[in-house]
């Protein structure tokens, strides 16, 4: 709690949903976007960040050897068009750090215009985008498309997380097959479907990944 909230202050933290960053034998990522509401000047103040939580196991057991808090950046006054129509739609839910990613105008317009196609079908409900995400794909030396503003994870499609065995599987294909279809070349989640296009590991049971060529 100390790490997300100023020293001093009263607060509660609100875990939005915690996704695989990726995960080895023996280490992983956990990806944990959350809401932090904390007590100012007589008044609650809403923020947030997207923890990189590392964990080693030992003996068995699982423990958390590091943590690594989002870097949004500062936000930009010059917005793309995009970004402001993601911002302020109500069919697609952003975590703080995320929304701050778009602030910054970090975020590729490739990456927006695909979420707010993806809108006009669906309720989204984003986990990651770019800050908060491990620089390099888990356990290896290439370059992840989320640092570099080209990729965004879901977590919830029309109000059914990705993860949970009551989600219909007609619901997270279809999902996943559209997401190809508004450009994403690199389609990640729990099913393995046809195509280069679309692939599925241990850590992508937990949420459908999205990259970007540009």
């Amino acid at each position: 709690m100390e790490l997300l909230k100023p020293r001093g202050t009263r607060g509660v933290v609100e875990v939005i949903d915690a996704q695989y960053g990726g995960i080895l034998s023996d280490t992983a990522s956990v990806l944990v976007p959350c809401r932090v509401y904390t007590i100012s000047g007589g008044r609650v103040v809403t923020g947030g960040t997207t923890v990189d939580v590392r964990l080693t196991k030992t003996r068995g057991r699982w423990r958390v050897t590091a943590t690594h808090p989002a870097r949004p950046g500062k936000a930009t006054t010059q917005l793309s068009s995009a970004a402001r129509q993601v911002l302020s739609s109500q069919r697609i839910e952003l975590p703080p750090a995320s929304a701050a990613d778009i602030r910054s105008g970090q975020v590729h317009d490739s990456v927006l215009t695909a979420m707010l196609d993806l809108a006009k079908t669906y309720r989204i409900g984003v986990s990651v985008i770019r800050s908060g995400h491990p620089t390099n794909v888990f356990g290896t030396d290439r370059p992840s498309d989320h640092p570099r503003g080209r990729a965004f994870d879901t977590w919830q499609i029309d109000g059914h997380p990705v993860v949970s065995p009551a989600t219909p599987r007609a619901l997270v294909t279809s999902y996943m097959r559209a997401t190809a279809s508004v450009g994403s070349y690199n389609v990640g989640g729990p099913y393995q479907l046809p195509g280069a296009t679309y692939f599925s590991d241990r850590t992508h049971q937990d949420h459908i990944h999205a990259g970007f060529s540009s």
